[in-house]
């Protein structure tokens, strides 16, 4: 599943994307150490970088990285957020067109971005740019939808969220990750992650999904309002508990471990 207006998307997100959404934890490294042998030297493509929250990690593994994003808006805050890594270099391309040279990556990875790519086109243009033997990465954070918190925050989504389910169902299990990687490897790995949120936090966290209304539609107002019951439903001293898990996909395209 694929969206024209995919690039766009989180232009008017892109304050509330940097100071809410959570980033991946440095275990994903170790999984890419043990598993992908990762090392200092391997220079890496962040494709849909946004705001520079997975290009950090690498960075301060030591990697050199490419960060990809098409969204001006969220470039321009990746470009001021990494200012201060000298291995970071900042271009203005897309998943089915990253603008890099051939073989030029020893890993392409994307995080929170995988299920916006237009998969043959994106296919033929990792196979393009990957070294030998070189690894392609999804990552995503899920949050849990099993608890009584999590259910109701799913009940909210889908009863305000604009085009939520739509979203929802181009993640992994319904997005063909298996058909990207047809003939070739591909692997998961699964992280547990926590975070005890205020409900500006909580609030700020909703606001920077695709999905949320604007604040001129109807829909905000009562979509935060719910929000809102919910958190003081749940919240102990002024705060709620997130359980979420970091799903780690990684594989090697047919032809490329050669």
């Amino acid at each position: 599943m694929t969206f024209t207006n995919a690039q766009q998307r989180f232009s008017n997100r892109v304050a509330d994307y940097v100071r809410y959404r959570p980033s991946y934890p440095s275990e994903v490294l170790t999984v890419l150490r043990t598993e992908c042998d990762l090392s200092p030297g391997h220079v890496i493509a962040d494709i849909g970088s946004g705001t520079g929250l997975l290009s950090e990690l690498f960075l301060k593994n030591g990697n050199r990285v490419y960060g990809v994003e098409p969204n001006k808006d969220m470039r321009a805050a990746g470009e001021e957020y990494l200012a201060a890594y000298d291995g970071f270099c900042s271009v203005d391309g897309a998943a089915e067109n990253t603008l890099l040279s051939d073989r030029s990556v020893d890993f392409v990875a994307a995080g929170q971005a995988f299920h916006w790519f237009e998969p043959g086109k994106t296919r033929a243009e990792f196979r393009r740019i990957l070294r030998s033997q070189g690894w392609v990465v999804a990552i995503w954070n899920f949050r849990d939808r099993e608890t009584p918190f999590g259910m109701a925050y799913e009940d909210i989504l889908v009863k305000y969220g604009t085009d939520y389910q739509r979203v929802r169902g181009s993640y992994p299990a319904g997005h063909d990750l298996s058909g990207f990687f047809a003939g070739g490897k591909l692997f998961e790995r699964t992280l547990p992650g926590t975070r005890v949120l205020s409900w500006d936090e909580l609030a700020g966290l909703l606001q920077s999904a695709s999905y949320t209304p604007q604040k001129s539609d109807a829909n905000f107002a009562a979509m935060m309002g719910a929000l809102r019951e919910l958190f003081l439903k749940h919240q102990e001293n002024g705060r709620v508990t997130w359980n979420y898990t970091t799903h780690i996909y990684f594989g090697q395209l047919p032809g490329s471990a050669n």
